[in-house]
């Protein structure tokens, strides 16, 4: 019997319970999409934010304590620190190896050009092929890593390619346009150690110092410095955890944690964890979070969280709402329908049972239809936003039905307490 009437609700209120499941799909829809993209947009934003450059940089650690007492970056010692060039492909061992999406290494040396202005020489890596100890290989460089430079004239430098050129140099574009510099122009320079011609094989825009200096391959700028083997700096782009209260902790004092605490810490990506990482397989070196896009990263990712929290609360209860009308709405409908029953003796509970059972039923159909409907939302906006695809996780399916649940039984309140408070005697004497 109580079957029955439920197929009969639904036979002759068919037009009501698809309104109440059009209402639920649509906010399961959205609350699908948006945990779906808040579950998966930490990696969207961090790979978004490695295009603005690195955000570790690793030292030598006797550079670091010099820049750390005059409180300048590099500080000013008497004999300059360095780092091992042969070390390099231990970036790719630690832990969070996965998490590190490109590195350079650095070595600089002043040069003096022909009409005897100074500037700086800076020795890198640009595409540079590398065996890793691992038995892996990748290509790595500044040109992934600086994609914000514009090449205004010429090309980047091919390191596969230019091994069987001259030497070559890409050129700032303020120093180019003060030197007059073009492409396939040979610029002398003479340094400490050694002079060497370089053929100019690209101007470029960064907007910021390096306009006013060199960028040659590394062995070029070592050999002008007799610094073969060794380099002042790597710059590392990381995907990373926003920091929390135990990062904090840790980054000023890791022996400080617990054990538990530790282990937490040192298996999580956050900045500081990656950054001990390297300090432990990078020798006497010092790695240390570049703050603006550490900080930048985490501020971002908190704001695009809570403002996908926002839509989807927001969403639920507009369905919540709505859902309260539809129901309300049939309630009244068949106010004779449930006076009869309570005429007749159905207590209340077996009426709210039914009441509820029909609501339930029709917000399983409608949450069904929302969920898959939300995945294809959560794509679009994962193509539109991002430019790739979203990975939907797990969890998004039993969070979504717990909350479609609460959502329904909410929005089925006012109507089953205007159910129970219905009188038979007047609702049959059409009062």
């Amino acid at each position: 019997m109580f079957f029955r009437m439920i197929r009969g609700a639904f036979t002759r209120q068919w037009k009501k319970m698809l309104m109440i499941a059009l209402t639920i799909a649509l906010g399961a829809s959205l609350a699908t999409a948006m945990l779906g993209v808040m579950m998966d947009v930490g990696d969207k934003v961090n790979q978004e934010l490695k295009t603005y450059g690195a955000n570790i940089t690793v030292v030598p650690k006797a550079s670091s304590v010099i820049g750390n007492l005059y409180e300048v970056e590099g500080g000013e010692s008497g004999e300059t620190a360095y780092l091992r060039e042969d070390e390099l492909g231990k970036i790719k061992t630690i832990f969070w190896a996965f998490n590190i999406v490109d590195f350079s290494p650095f070595i600089d040396t002043e040069v003096t050009l022909p009409d005897g202005a100074g500037v700086k020489l800076v020795g890198t890596w640009f595409n540079h092929h590398l065996a890793l100890p691992t038995g892996e290989e990748l290509d790595t460089g500044v040109k992934n890593l600086r994609t914000w430079w514009s090449i205004e004239d010429g090309r980047w430098i091919d390191e596969g390619l230019d091994v069987y050129e001259p030497n070559c140099v890409m050129v700032g574009s303020v120093l180019a346009e003060r030197e007059g510099l073009r492409v396939g122009d040979w610029l002398h320079v003479s340094a400490p150690y050694g002079e060497n011609d370089l053929i100019v094989c690209g101007i470029f825009d960064s907007g910021d110092d390096a306009d006013e200096q060199l960028y040659a391959p590394m062995d070029v700028v070592q050999a002008l410095s007799d610094t073969d083997g060794y380099l002042t700096s790597i710059e590392v782009s990381a995907l990373t955890t926003p920091d929390n209260e135990l990062a904090e902790r840790a980054a000023k004092d890791p022996s400080s944690l617990s054990i538990a605490d530790y282990e937490l810490w040192y298996c999580t990506a956050y900045v500081s964890s990656i950054c001990y990482q390297l300090q432990e397989v990078i020798t006497d070196s010092v790695a240390s979070p570049v703050r603006q896009v550490a900080d930048s990263e985490g501020a971002i990712l908190e704001k695009t969280e809570l403002l996908m929290v926002l839509i989807t609360i927001l969403s639920l209860i507009g369905s919540a709402l709505g859902i309260t009308n539809l129901v309300t709405a049939s309630v009244m409908e068949r106010s004779n329908e449930l006076g009869l029953l309570k005429a007749i003796g159905a207590k209340d509970g077996a009426i709210s049972a039914l009441v509820l059972t029909e609501v339930i039923l029709t917000g399983i159909v409608g949450a069904a239809i929302g969920y898959f409907a939300g995945l294809g939302f959560a794509q679009i906006i994962g193509h539109t936003v991002f430019g790739s695809s979203i990975a939907m996780k797990p969890l998004v399916l039993p969070v979504v039905a717990v909350l479609v649940l609460v959502v329904t039984l909410a929005g089925s309140v006012p109507a089953i307490r205007m159910l129970l408070k219905l009188r038979p005697a007047e609702v049959l004497h059409g009062r």
